[in-house]
């Protein structure tokens, strides 16, 4: 069989007529193939019968086009390319069976983003950590101040930043974050950060509620840090080290898996050849790949971060409060104020930057309005004859947790799974309430095991669901792909978007639901887990699926409008999340 293939494969790929070709695939017999062969035989004779007379130009170049093809079956097995350019088609066969690679829509969709990216991203260099942003030599002062502020003005401030010697910096690219706030009112809301590029930043607020307001200017990052942190998480796919569990009978082996391995080992390949996604474990001896039953992670002691870079990210570098040359403003009720009307919110509204706003701890939304379902009967009403799919990260299984905890109706259903990364499944019988949790696809980090056999990535979870007006699905992607080069993510994002496409047309009454990255621990490990890749991440969700009719819940603006600093965050800011998705589905 493998040399018929192989066979096959040569005839075609020396340009012969195509009606040879359909009769060579379509030959099923012995005799068959004999006859092709001593075809081939006799058209070799012709050939060296050509070669022994005058050579014109023109068989030169025949005869130089079949040289080409056979030096290219010879050592195209030999070539060297970066494993990360072609990693969900690296099998080991030899090329009679493998079609040749070429860039994809895909590739060419991540190329264009990750240069979007480079073109936004600061590249700076520097040789003394003296020269980089100083966020307790900068200062901020309001444009144009008033004695009497009123609710829905918009309050601006200048930043001017300089380095640790006083001096004004002289380009920006810092990864800076805005709020005001009112403690005693539980209220809050991010702002509009605009770089001139010349060190100084125009800070803009809308002034949504009444009362005592402080503004906050924190520098996360200069712009000297930034550029490492960016140069960093593309250099390499080492930063954790995966361990797969595989079963041998009554015995377990232990074996090194990940995104990309570096290794002349055998490999045991678990490829998605569609969406080209790739997970690779070294292959145990004399066991079979399918073995492969659990897996953990744990941090790679690897950095690509020089000791120069690593002091700007210690915890005393890494969001320090810029001070403000201004007190507290206070905000009134104006005397020729109305309140707009807005609209109900439904999937498809895409906000401006800031897209609400909290008071008394509650997420309101400027462009629309929110109704509350705060009690158990309220969500049930809206839950009814409803069939949920919630797919992604632990963020999006705090969603689970808060339903069973709240909806005392609901039922868990035991799936027989192991871990916190388990699937599960809650319903409600007398409801027809059907609500289930599934984890994204590789990569996953942690210290917990978790089944690999449960992995699916969530394109092709979205492809096995048929849809109709009753189904809705919300997903989230973000907190594990920080960690490793941002083309994994927008190849993730990408197949997604193709997915929720292809559901929308032979569905179109389906909801989907984005849950979008949010903050986190500043304390952490910069290097792998910064919010400025979450902040990267937010940007390429919005731009990637923008065109879609898909209700977003904008994670970022929310967390940073509450300021928490938390991967997983309190239960009030998960009922605000789940209350804002429940006036998207009803």
């Amino acid at each position: 069989m493998k040399y018929r293939e192989c066979l096959k494969a040569a005839v075609c790929c020396l340009g012969f007529e195509e009606h040879i070709c359909r009769l060579l695939s379509r030959a099923s017999n012995l005799t068959a193939w004999k006859l092709l062969v001593m075809m081939m035989y006799i058209l070799a004779a012709m050939l060296i019968l050509i070669a022994s007379k005058n050579f014109s130009k023109g068989e030169v170049l025949f005869s130089a086009h079949i040289k080409s093809y056979f030096l290219l079956f010879q050592f195209w097995p030999a070539l060297d390319f970066p494993i990360s350019k072609y990693y969900w088609g690296a099998s080991r066969k030899p090329l009679c069976t493998q079609p040749p690679i070429t860039e994809t829509n895909t590739d060419m969709e991540i190329n264009k983003i990750k240069k979007q990216l480079d073109q936004l991203i600061p590249h700076r260099l520097f040789s003394h950590i003296n020269t980089t942003t100083s966020a307790a030599h900068s200062m901020a002062k309001i444009i144009n101040p008033k004695t009497t502020y009123c609710r829905g003005d918009q309050l601006d401030v200048l930043l001017e930043v300089r380095d640790y010697s006083g001096q004004r910096k002289e380009y920006g690219g810092d990864f800076l974050r805005a709020r005001i706030s009112s403690p005693e009112l539980k209220a809050g809301a991010s702002g509009r950060v605009a770089d001139f590029n010349n060190g100084t930043y125009l800070v803009s607020f809308t002034l949504f509620w009444v009362g005592r307001v402080s503004v906050s200017l924190l520098l996360m990052h200069p712009s000297e840090g930034v550029s490492a942190l960016w140069r960093a998480r593309n250099r390499g796919y080492d930063k954790v080290i995966f361990t797969g569990q595989f079963a041998n009978g009554t015995s377990l082996v232990f074996s090194e898996c990940g995104l990309v391995l570096n290794t002349s080992a055998e490999l045991c390949q678990y490829l998605d050849h569609r969406d080209q996604e790739a997970f690779y474990c070294v292959k145990p001896q004399r066991v079979s790949c399918d073995a492969l039953v659990q897996l953990k992670s744990k941090n790679k002691q690897v950095s690509y971060l020089s000791s120069l870079e690593k002091s700007l990210f210690i915890r005393s570098n890494v969001g320090v409060k810029i001070l403000n040359s201004f007190d507290p403003i206070t905000v009134s009720v104006c005397n020729n104020q109305t309140m707009s009307l807005k609209r109900k919110c439904k999937p498809g509204d895409w906000s401006p930057v800031s897209t609400g706003y909290v008071w008394n701890n509650t997420w309101n939304l400027v462009s629309c309005n929110l109704s509350y379902f705060h009690s158990e009967t309220q969500m049930k009403v809206c839950l009814k004859g409803k069939l949920v799919y919630i797919l992604g990260d632990s963020t999006t299984r705090q969603w689970m947790e808060y339903f069973i905890k709240h909806i005392k109706t609901l039922k868990s259903v035991d799936l027989h799974g192991f871990g916190k990364l388990r699937h599960q499944l809650a319903v409600d019988l007398e409801r027809k309430i059907y609500i289930q949790w599934q984890r994204h696809g590789y990569p996953l980090v942690g210290s917990s095991s978790y089944s690999a056999k449960e992995n699916e990535y969530l394109a092709h979870a979205i492809d096995r669901i048929a849809g109709d007006r009753n189904t809705v699905i919300v997903f989230s992607v973000g907190q594990h792909f920080r960690l490793f080069p941002i083309d994994i993510f927008i190849r993730r994002a990408i197949n997604v978007h193709n997915a929720i496409k292809r559901l929308f047309q032979r569905s179109p009454e389906t909801k989907v639901i984005l849950k979008g990255e949010t903050t986190r621990e500043i304390d952490n490990d910069s290097e792998r887990l910064s919010d400025f890749h979450g902040y990267i991440q937010s940007l390429v969700l919005k731009d990637i699926f923008q065109d879609l009719a898909v209700g977003v819940i904008d994670g970022w603006d929310m967390t940073i409008a509450y300021g928490i600093n938390e991967v997983h965050p309190p239960e009030y800011v998960v009922e605000n999340q789940i209350n804002m998705f429940l006036n998207y589905i009803c």
